[in-house]
């Protein structure tokens, strides 16, 4: 495979899930990470440069998703926007994170990633 997805996790602040996220895939040869958050305090802020760079955007709440729909109304509309449904009650690189991400993104790698 030639060509790298490019993924990008979305959550509130860039500190638990979606860094949680990026740690899990950032090595895997299929995929090529980044992850954001949508809040003004977020580590890495969610932006059209980082939105417009990703093939698929894996959000973890809906709130997310409704945040770039209403930011990025273009970007929405054209872009493959996937909600995990992740409750911001973990850590960062908890081990039921973990489980349940890698749950999630393998199942969307076999049944949506299809470049």
């Amino acid at each position: 495979m030639n060509h790298k997805i490019k993924i990008l996790f979305v959550c509130t602040v860039n500190k638990l899930r979606s860094r949680t996220a990026e740690e899990l895939y950032k090595n895997d040869p299929r995929f090529d990470v980044k992850s954001a958050g949508v809040d003004p305090l977020a580590v890495i802020r969610i932006s059209r440069e980082l939105l417009e760079w990703a093939d698929f955007i894996l959000v973890m709440e809906k709130v997310h998703r409704n945040i770039i729909h209403k930011k990025f109304p273009d970007i929405y509309k054209n872009k493959r926007i996937i909600c995990l449904y992740i409750p911001d009650i973990f850590e960062f690189m908890n081990p039921e994170l973990i489980q349940i991400l890698r749950t999630k993104v393998e199942d969307i790698y076999i049944s949506d990633m299809k470049l």
